[in-house]
């Protein structure tokens, strides 16, 4: 018999081309983020608490770590530069 996994492994996808990045559990998405404090929020509706998550070992960081978050800061700029 096996036994549940006491923590889920958490994966945080690669950036898609708008910079935000799906976060998922097994087959299952828990929600897209647009910045490190999205990933917390989405685990914590997802009933995962995790405190510091750019340092926790519950969370896979693929295609770069909790301080890559390309093109929304590029897009965000523009969007200001332009009010």
């Amino acid at each position: 018999m096996t036994h549940p996994t006491e923590h889920p492994h958490v994966v945080v996808h690669p950036p898609a081309l708008d910079g935000s990045r799906r976060v998922t559990s097994g087959d299952e998405t828990l929600g897209i983020a647009s910045h490190v404090d999205d990933v917390g929020e989405i685990l914590r509706l997802a009933d995962l608490y995790v405190t510091d998550v750019a340092d926790s070992d519950l969370i896979e960081w693929e295609g770069g770590g909790p301080d890559d978050w390309p093109g929304l800061s590029e897009h965000h700029e523009h969007r200001t530069s332009g009010e």
